[in-house]
This record gives C-alpha cells, structure tokens and sequence, in this order.
C-alpha cells in the first residue's frame, strides 16, 4: 500500500514523492510504462526532450482518463537550447500534448552548440563535444531565460539537473538570479548518497529529486547484504526499501522501469525506521560509486562530499 507522500517545493506546489522516471525507456515501451503507472496510482511523470519519448508519454496521459491537472509532470531542456529557452519548452509541450509543465529543469549545466552536427550530441572534429565558449553563453544566462517563462504560464515551476554545490553557488550569486530553483534532480542511491549536496539543498529551500534511485546492472545495490535484510525483515522487496529510504530522507524519487508489475510494486513505499535509514546511510562508507557521468569535457560532478 503506497503512503501517497508528497513535499513542498518552494512555490508553495506538491511533489509526489515517487514518480515515473522514463530515461533509457524505449519510446515504444514509454506508452505502456505510463498508462501502467498512473493506473497504479502514481501522480509525477518525468521526461525529457532527449529521451525521445515525449510523445509517447504525453499520448498516454491523454489517453489514460486520468485528469491533466492531476498529474505532476516534469520535462527538462536540453543543452543545444540553452540559447533558445522558449523554443525548447514549445517544442516539448507540443510533443507532449500540454499547455503548461508543472516542472521545467535545465538538463545539465552545459550549453552546446546548437548549429553543431548533430542536434543532440554535436561534436568537435576531434571527436569531444561541441560546448559554446563560457565568454559567449553560459548556464547562468540560460537560468536568466527559463525565468521569463515563469510569466507565461507555461509552466509552473523552473529547476535544474545535475548540479553540485559549486554551479548552484555560481548561480544563487549571480546577478540575473531571482528566482530560487524550485528542484535539483541529480543521480541519488546508497552510493552515491551525496549528503552534503542534500543538505545544502535542504538549507536554500531546493528539493531534490533523485534519478537511478535503484543503482544499475553496473551498481547491483539491491544485492547489497544490508539492504536485503531489510527487505526480509519488513516483507518488502529490495526496491522497494531503497525508494523508501530515499524518500525518508526528504527527497522525491523516480524509478525507471517499462514492466507494469515493477512499476506497482515500486508505488508502495513504506515508513522506514531512522535505524534502518542510518544502516543503508553507512554502505556508501564501503562502496561509493557514481553511475552516470557523460564525458563533457568540463567539471560537472565537483566534490561535494
């Protein structure tokens, strides 16, 4: 039986605390993923433009009879728009069938070349990737733009992905900032519990949100000894503690997953003890790992622990 949390972002909106994540999920499973996870009873539905499966995602809201209002649905800006906020959101929401996104993050902190070779991914001739020069366009002035669309009513709240201390710093110091992000999303698990970067968030009134919650094949974390026993001790199922655990930390979740009996069995979450959040806290002192880190030749994970 799912708790149905929910957290308070700083505009005064909800967040469900677990949500339907859609990275790496084929666009012709994304329909099936979605339909199956609002008929579950989850609420939050995160894409993105580079995912590819918008409109796989937005047909299955429309055609899952659940209320748009209803749903918490994100999508997020990817780098070779940063020169071009507006067009960016158009593009997504016309994709995905809305008229306005609940929540709207910068991807990544990287501004790449959108007259590149690819309109994705573009490259240099030397294979790396295609970044605009920092003296030219920057995340600060994209962060300057995605406050505009606040006034337009196509969405309801700006955020950001993928940042560390250090570029939050640089941009809750910058001039242009006015608008306090209402969400980091960032890679977020046992071992990689980023506590410091939590608290930080914690103490400038950003909520995290935590992608890759159940590690990967390359980061097996539900065969870590301490999180089975858990799951045996509570007659949960491994996952399900560590989407428990992580939302008993204050942070909102969005497992990925295209099979409809996963995708239930992740919605129900429980009330985890403070001992056992503290047991799973002391894994990353034996295994720390970081499973997404997308060579873009320039620092984005600093060392925030």
């Amino acid at each position: 039986m799912a708790t149905g949390r929910v957290f308070k972002l700083n505009t005064g909106a909800t967040i469900p605390a677990i949500g339907l994540g859609t990275w790496q999920s084929p666009d012709a499973e994304v329909y099936t993923a979605v339909i199956s996870a609002l008929k579950a009873g989850y609420r939050h539905i995160d894409s993105a433009a580079a995912y590819g499966n918008e409109e796989s995602a937005g047909k299955a809201i429309k055609d899952s009879g659940v209320p748009r209002e209803s749903i918490f649905l994100t999508t997020k800006l990817w780098s070779t728009y940063h020169t071009r906020v507006e067009e960016g959101l158009d593009e997504s929401l016309q994709k995905l069938g809305t008229s306005y996104l609940d929540l709207y993050l910068m991807h990544w902190p990287v501004p790449m070349n959108p007259k590149g070779n690819h309109p994705l991914f573009p490259t240099k001739e030397d294979g790396s990737r295609d970044l605009i020069p920092a003296d030219e366009w920057d995340f600060i002035k994209t962060w300057a733009s995605m406050q505009e669309l606040l006034k337009t009513g196509k969405v309801k709240a700006i955020g950001v992905s993928n940042f560390s201390i250090v570029n939050l710093e640089k941009l809750l110091s910058a001039p242009t900032t006015t608008v306090v992000p209402a969400v980091n999303q960032v890679e977020m698990h046992p071992y990689n519990p980023q506590f410091k970067l939590l608290q930080y968030c914690t103490e400038k009134g950003i909520h995290i949100t935590g992608y890759s919650p159940l590690g990967s094949t390359s980061a097996p974390l539900q065969d870590e000894p301490v999180i089975k026993a858990i799951a045996e001790a509570t007659g949960k199922t491994p996952a399900q503690v560590l989407i428990s655990w992580a939302v008993a930390r204050g942070t909102s979740v969005i497992p990925k997953s295209v099979t409809p009996s996963r995708i239930e069995a992740n919605f129900n979450d429980f009330v985890m003890s403070p001992e056992d959040v503290e047991k799973i806290n002391g894994i990353s002192k034996v295994t720390k790992r970081r499973i997404v880190q997308p060579s873009w030749g320039v620092t984005i994970f600093h060392d925030d622990e």
